[in-house]
């Protein structure tokens, strides 16, 4: 059993865990005063969501690892926009597949540096790896937990993003991170809508 994913512990022996805090899309949106690219979106239950978007998005694991395993490519991260003041660190990101450049997953993380060691801040801040990756590679005691589903309805500038000459429904979710068992980090993460035929999948 691996010691550093306390998700696969049994129940009765996994660390216990404060309840997620308060998270809504708005309130990762506000760290950026251009709000424009801020899609239509519409919560959702679990069950509600529709494959292959359940597959990706229902799981207590990395965005990073999961897209990169649907896809069967690494994905590399683009920095949208970034705010740091402190130990306050949240920016707006999209990941793309290696290969192609197709952006495949757009996102926005607020995380509390606070509680991460000072080689994963920095290399956080370096702003050139995924996040998910990055507390892989440092073997980060952590436990992803979902709080929110929705439907998406992408906005114009997210349209540009994922390649789509009109809007086309897809799927995100909000979570927090927990770090050494404290909530650290709060995301949003919304997949590019899947295309029927892909030649990589």
């Amino acid at each position: 059993m691996n010691p550093l994913r306390p998700d696969l512990l049994p129940a009765w022996d996994r660390p216990a865990l404060p309840p997620p805090p308060p998270l809504t899309l708005d309130e990762l949106y506000a760290h950026f005063p251009d709000r424009s690219d801020r899609p239509a979106t519409e919560t959702v239950s679990a069950e509600a969501v529709p494959e292959p978007y359940r597959g990706l998005l229902v799981h207590a694991h990395h965005m990073t690892v999961t897209v990169e395993t649907f896809y069967g490519d690494a994905v590399d991260v683009k920095v949208l926009e970034a705010r740091h003041a402190g130990d306050f660190y949240a920016r707006k990101i999209l990941l793309a597949l290696h290969g192609t450049g197709r952006v495949v997953q757009f996102g926005i993380a607020q995380i509390d540096l606070g509680y991460l060691a000072a080689p994963v801040r920095e290399e956080i801040i370096s702003q050139r790896t995924p996040l998910g990756r990055v507390l892989i590679k440092h073997h980060v005691l952590r436990t992803v937990r979902p709080v929110e589903y929705f439907r998406v309805s992408p906005s114009p500038a997210m349209c540009g993003w994922f390649g789509l000459p009109r809007p086309v429904p897809t799927y995100g979710r909000l979570g927090v991170i927990y770090t050494d068992h404290e909530p650290a980090i709060r995301v949003v993460e919304i997949l590019a809508p899947v295309r029927p035929a892909n030649p990589e999948r």
